[in-house]
């Protein structure tokens, strides 16, 4: 039965990456398609205006020989000067349309490179996708009446109670059950638990309480492994979390971070340098999202110039994502506590 749910998850984690893949290669392929367009409309322009400048130049040289066979063709004169001011004006039409093309050329390179950073992106996305492809979750119990699934080291329960078959579906090899119920149990002993440990669970179950009646979510086992994957996702971040929490528990002191503290789902990171001359306390608020957006943070200025605008320009060089939170430790450490201020 796991097989059948893990397989289950690498069709869906596949899924996502297909449409991702689809969307950078469709963005391109407009983007392509469009400058192609522009350039054969010059292509055309080009083509008109040496048509133009070939005849013009013909009339040109006739005017020319009746000018010289009689002075008396004035008007023919006149009419010969407007020609050759016509021919100049196109000239430098055609000289504007090659200036254009050479841009389009040049435009057409950009996107060329354009594409190629889309494609290492994409690249990028993959090996996101793989390395959050596997299941946070063990199977404990399988029976007619229930399921039940352990995640984060046995520290979560979900419960899934089975009702009666559905006629005509089927489940793996299986028929197919309703479910009457699908609910969470932390069986985290907070008071033993490492702050971390319990900062992760709160984000946890911060996801599972904002989803709503997950039971309406999963009507049928159908649905089960779509859940699974759900909140497989959501832990394997939050255990990522915990594990990037107590790094900086235990090698802070490499960074300048003198101290570490979680209040609900609050990390406070108290930075002190005497080579800067500098102490401060930064408080990052956390969600579930981690590390798929930016952490709302505030600074507590304690010794030296180091404030939030100083912080804030350091960390709005960080790109959100794996190990978000100690590339900031590290880039703060970089930046500001090494050098003298």
């Amino acid at each position: 039965m796991k097989s059948y749910f893990i397989k289950e998850s690498k069709i869906l984690a596949h899924n996502e990456k297909e449409a991702l893949y689809s969307k950078l290669l469709q963005s391109a392929q407009e983007q392509y398609e469009k400058l192609q367009s522009r350039i054969a409309n010059v292509d055309e322009l080009l083509k008109e205006a040496e048509s133009c400048l070939a005849e013009l130049e013909a009339d040109s040289e006739w005017e020319d020989c009746e000018t010289d066979c009689s002075e008396e063709m004035a008007e023919e004169d006149s009419e010969s000067k407007k020609l050759e001011e016509e021919l100049a004006s196109l000239k430098a039409q055609e000289e504007e349309l090659e200036r254009e093309l050479s841009d389009l050329e040049t435009e057409n390179e950009q996107m060329s490179v354009q594409l190629k950073h889309l494609q290492e992106k994409e690249k990028s996305c993959e090996e996101l996708l793989e390395r959050y492809n596997f299941p946070e979750w063990e199977i404990s119990e399988w029976t007619e009446q229930q399921a039940v699934f352990n995640f984060l080291y046995d520290s979560i329960e979900l419960t899934v109670v089975f009702g009666p078959p559905i006629d005509g579906d089927v489940f793996g090899e299986n028929p197919s059950r309703k479910i009457v119920s699908l609910s969470f149990e932390s069986l985290l002993d907070e008071e033993k638990a490492p702050l971390f440990s319990c900062l992760v669970h709160r984000l946890v179950f911060q996801f599972i309480e904002s989803q709503g009646c997950w039971q309406e979510k999963c009507p049928t086992l159908q649905y089960l492994p779509q859940v699974l994957h759900d909140v497989s996702l959501v832990v394997s971040r939050c255990r990522i979390l915990g594990e990037e929490i107590e790094f900086l528990e235990r090698w802070g002191g490499k960074f300048n971070l003198l101290k570490t503290d979680i209040n609900d789902t609050n990390v406070k990171l108290l930075f002190s340098s005497s080579t800067a001359f500098a102490k401060f306390e930064v408080t990052l608020s956390l969600s579930s999202n981690y590390p798929a957006t930016s952490l709302p943070f505030t600074v507590q200025k304690q010794i030296g110039n180091i404030g939030h605008e100083e912080i804030s320009a350091v960390l709005s060089n960080v790109p959100v994502g794996y190990h978000y939170l100690r590339r900031m430790v590290s880039l703060i450490h970089q930046n500001l506590l090494q050098d003298p201020r």
